[in-house]
């Protein structure tokens, strides 16, 4: 059975530690249940580490259910959180509500998930009221990047961290469940944890938020040319599937694969008429 926003308050308030984690796809997601993670992302940074762009801004509301949608049917306990994309929120809580309908109906999902502060409370408020549940986002916002120009670490300065808290505070009065601090300094993240009622997740905010996220690709060490520094490789796949698959080059080459144990047999007397047909096709010619 599925969890429910009821399980994840249930978590937060007897103290253990929420875990999420990004899946995309079936290979993804199921991996992800077999852990035992009780929280899947199907996270914007699709955009990057399926689609290979270097933001999630291309990422659309049509990629996101798709993708959503596979992580949904693939799996039968997490709680799964839908991405909802750039600009399919933004632009009124009419085109939030109906959008966040969408990636509910047709993908399935648990929960959306909304980037964006102060500003942003009043449509999230809104769309709770719809039966929506909401998950916030602040901090580093990726879809802001080009606005801020990179992936750059915020509330720095006493004027950015007192609008991370006002940020914190105006979501949570909104009317969402949890929270995201992506990118901001540790002893920000415990002041906003220790303030809010609804559990905070960090990602690059240090250990004192109520649970953690963490892209499935970072973890898993896919990627060999570049480690954020909010991760830990616990493995790393991708050396690990570059050397197989540079292994399978070779024997390909080499001839040395397939052998036998990796062919289909037939039998000798459909085998034997086979070759009479070609030899009396051949000497009719």
């Amino acid at each position: 059975m599925r969890l429910t926003i009821r399980d994840i308050q249930t978590m937060y308030t007897d103290g253990e530690p929420l875990v999420m984690l990004t899946a995309y796809d079936a290979t993804s997601a199921r991996v992800a249940e077999a852990a035992g993670v009780p929280m899947i992302l199907v996270g914007d940074t699709l955009g990057m580490v399926i689609q290979g762009h270097v933001n999630p801004v291309p990422v659309t509301l049509e990629h996101e259910i798709y993708h959503c949608e596979i992580v949904v049917r693939t799996t039968e306990r997490p709680f799964i959180v839908g991405d909802m994309p750039f600009m399919t929120y933004s632009i009124s809580t009419e085109q939030a509500m109906t959008n966040a309908a969408r990636i509910m109906q047709e993908a399935g999902a648990s929960a959306v998930k909304m980037e964006g502060g102060e500003w942003l409370a009043p449509t999230i408020k809104r769309v709770v009221q719809a039966g929506i549940p909401v998950m916030g986002h602040i901090g580093l916002m990726p879809q802001s990047v080009n606005k801020i120009g990179g992936f750059r670490l915020q509330g720095k300065d006493v004027a950015s961290a007192r609008q991370l808290l006002h940020d914190a505070a105006a979501i949570q009065e909104a009317g969402a469940f949890a929270l995201v601090l992506e990118s901001i300094p540790a002893p920000l993240a415990q002041m906003v944890t220790e303030e809010l009622h609804i559990p905070t997740i960090g990602i690059g905010a240090g250990p004192h938020c109520d649970g953690q996220v963490q892209v499935f690709h970072d973890i898993l060490g896919l990627f060999e040319d570049f480690i954020p520094r909010h991760t830990k490789q616990y493995a790393k796949l991708g050396e690990a599937m570059r050397e197989a698959i540079e292994h399978y080059v070779d024997d390909v080459r080499s001839r040395s694969f397939p052998t036998a144990e990796n062919s289909f047999t037939m039998k000798e007397e459909v085998l034997a008429e086979l070759r009479a047909d070609r030899l009396k096709n051949g000497a009719s010619h």
